[in-house]
């Protein structure tokens, strides 16, 4: 049975790391952490990690990513679907629980059946409850169907804390952070839904043309990814 970490509680060290099973789920490169699936004493963990980026980007961007991220993830505590038992492992790196499952992204479309976008929906009400906004749902890449068919949510790196703002401000963010959930049900199962979520999707594309700061450090995917590849 795996144990529970208290929130705060280091679980294993760096220098655990040195002897883990490793496997590397996305590399990051310049200012984002490299992210691995990592096996410690038969339980596995997701491990962020700014060690290898430079010393400007690990000791300022990197430190305020991590203890955004950790900080929302332990307000999520104890919901199914998100990544559990988060803690820092050091000044450049924190570790959740390992969250199983396939991606959207990956998955067979009829797989995505009216019943899985209802929980996902129903997910994503549950972590706007806690006070925290994704702001990355729009792809299917941080959207997952574990094991057992019911929906996950991972990687809270671009989450905002809505628990100071305004109401409106507050309720405005939730709305763009579900149209993501949305925009899978217009596509994927369009018959299934009904006048009152297509309103909020469409209501909340209008919004989104208004929101500056889209994907990381206010650049799209795309963009990011092009800066990404070598020059011909």
């Amino acid at each position: 049975m795996n144990r529970i970490v208290a929130a705060n509680r280091r679980a294993f060290a760096r220098a655990d790391l040195i002897r883990a099973e490793r496997t590397l789920l996305r590399d990051g490169r310049w200012a984002n952490a490299r992210v691995e699936r990592v096996a410690i004493a038969g339980e596995e963990w997701t491990v962020k990690d700014f060690a290898s980026r430079s010393w400007w980007v690990r000791n300022t961007l990197g430190r305020l990513l991590l203890r955004r991220e950790l900080r929302a993830l332990q307000r999520l505590r104890g919901i199914p679907g998100t990544p559990a038992d988060a803690f820092r492992i050091d000044a450049h790196a924190i570790a959740a629980r390992f969250v199983p499952g396939r991606s959207l992204a990956k998955i067979e479309r009829a797989l995505i059946t009216p019943c899985y976008l209802e929980h996902l929906e129903g997910l994503l009400d549950a972590v706007h409850a806690r006070g925290v906004v994704h702001l990355d749902t729009r792809g299917a890449g941080n959207l997952l169907m574990l094991p057992d068919g019911t929906p996950g949510i991972i990687d809270f790196q671009a989450s905002v804390s809505t628990s100071w703002m305004p109401s409106r401000l507050r309720r405005l963010l939730e709305e763009l952070d579900m149209a993501g959930v949305y925009k899978k049900w217009a596509a994927w199962q369009p018959q299934a839904m009904d006048g009152e979520r297509r309103a909020r999707f469409e209501r909340s594309n209008r919004w989104r043309k208004l929101w500056l700061p889209r994907g990381y450090l206010g650049l799209s995917k795309r963009r990011r990814a092009s800066r990404r590849e070598p020059s011909s």
